[in-house]
């Protein structure tokens, strides 16, 4: 019995087989072909974990102490241009001090009840929101002396955090003149 060969086939895996071991670009050059065998692949696999492990090992990598110093300056912003919070606290107020407040009161008493709480609530409120962006902006300046030995904080970490202690400081301070009446006090009663 004679056996035949089947020429085309094996004509046909060899051409496959010069594809796939090299690829014509574009411009002409050759380089190796896509596929690449089991001991390629299981190195890439084996540098990746490696740069995994050498990245969880190096510690933490600041995202939330950026995140607290954002927060702090957005917090130190809220402060000083105004806050829902506030807004509907000193409407809350000035409907109170018109309710308590009777025709006959006095001027000063009318203009104390219906605004000068009002004001003051406004005050508060900013106070608050600037307090919480001072103490946030601290935290996150102070947090790598308790974190990872020898990593430094990013620089643009401590800016914006030192920027958010600016701010609640500035905010405080303007909240604290605005609820004494040493800013923007009430007008007299005349």
């Amino acid at each position: 019995m004679e056996t035949k060969t089947d020429e085309p086939a094996a004509e046909d895996a060899r051409t496959e087989e010069a594809a796939t071991a090299e690829t014509v670009t574009e411009d002409g050059t050759t380089r190796a072909a896509a596929t690449e065998d089991a001991s390629g692949a299981d190195a890439d696999a084996d540098a990746d974990a490696d740069a995994k492990a050498d990245a969880e090992a190096a510690g933490p990598s600041g995202v939330g102490q950026g995140a607290g110093a954002v927060v702090s300056v957005a917090l130190g912003i809220v402060s000083l241009t105004g806050n829902w919070v506030g807004t509907v606290a000193a409407a809350r107020e000035t409907l109170v001090g018109q309710l308590r407040t009777s025709s006959t009161a006095s001027v000063s008493q009318q203009i104390k009840e219906v605004y000068g709480d009002a004001w003051h609530t406004t005050a508060l409120w900013a106070g608050l929101f600037a307090l919480v962006a001072l103490v946030t902006g601290a935290v996150v300046l102070v947090r790598p002396a308790f974190g990872a030995p020898g990593r430094p904080q990013a620089p643009w970490i401590k800016s914006v955090a030192w920027a958010g202690v600016a701010l609640g400081v500035i905010g405080l301070l303007l909240a604290v003149l605005k609820y004494s009446d040493a800013l923007l006090g009430l007008p007299p009663a005349s």
